[in-house]
């Protein structure tokens, strides 16, 4: 199969790599129909040592379950799934908590050396506790849509309710980057009523004024605040 690795700073490859295929009971198999490149991909393209190695790369990522492991309950082949930025088992107590990132079995796919999100297929650990299933009869239009869940909405969404957005709050949003305006979105979905976003591209603080932003500052410093 086909994946993208990244030999060092700015040499990106699409290469032929070995299938992905189960390893354990909880594993899925996952061929990938929609990818992401995400902005923290940006860092090791900037500055990863060509000596290293080639890594594989791609952490926001949906798909279809070719095949699940015999311990693998919630979802089944033909299923279409997103999987989201971090790898946990569903089980421990922090996942019980709903904070899946502390989970004691917790990984990443930068973590996992053989696979990556920007490939053809990928196996995903823990698949109970990772994958998360999409209802049948999805309009194919939602699939990007569907994809900003694997990580970026649930950056902004966590940002919006992290910093105790309510019915009827006013928001300033510092950055127009994707999650910035995400948490434009989530701000609008949680009911602030005045959405000030931070922003100096007029590309994205339109779209941030479609999301939901009342009032777009471009300055900075003492001047913006």
């Amino acid at each position: 199969m086909r994946a993208t690795l990244l030999y060092g700073a700015g040499d990106v490859r699409v290469e032929n790599v070995p299938d992905a295929t189960l390893k354990l009971p909880t594993d899925a198999l996952v061929r990938v129909t929609a990818a992401c490149i995400c902005g923290s991909d940006l860092w090791p393209y900037a500055g990863k040592a060509h000596d290293s190695g080639p890594a594989r790369m791609g952490h926001e990522f949906i798909g279809v379950v070719e095949a699940v492991g015999a311990e693998v309950t919630s979802v089944r082949p033909g299923d279409l799934v997103i999987a989201p930025w971090i790898i946990s088992d569903g089980t421990c107590e922090f996942c019980l908590e709903g904070k899946q990132n502390a989970c004691v079995h917790l990984s990443m796919w930068d973590m996992e050396p053989d696979e990556g999100g920007q490939a053809e297929a990928v196996r995903v650990p823990f698949a109970d506790g990772t994958l998360v299933k999409v209802p049948a009869g999805v309009d194919a239009a939602l699939m990007s849509s569907l994809l900003t869940l694997s990580d970026v909405f649930g950056t902004g969404y966590h940002a919006a309710v992290a910093g105790g957005v309510t019915p009827g709050s006013t928001v300033t949003v510092v950055g127009d980057g994707a999650v910035g305006l995400l948490a434009v979105l989530s701000a609008k979905l949680l009911g602030a009523e005045r959405i000030v976003l931070m922003g100096r591209h007029r590309v994205r603080t339109d779209l941030g004024r479609e999301f939901g932003a009342t009032h777009v500052v471009a300055t900075r410093g003492a001047e913006g605040i």
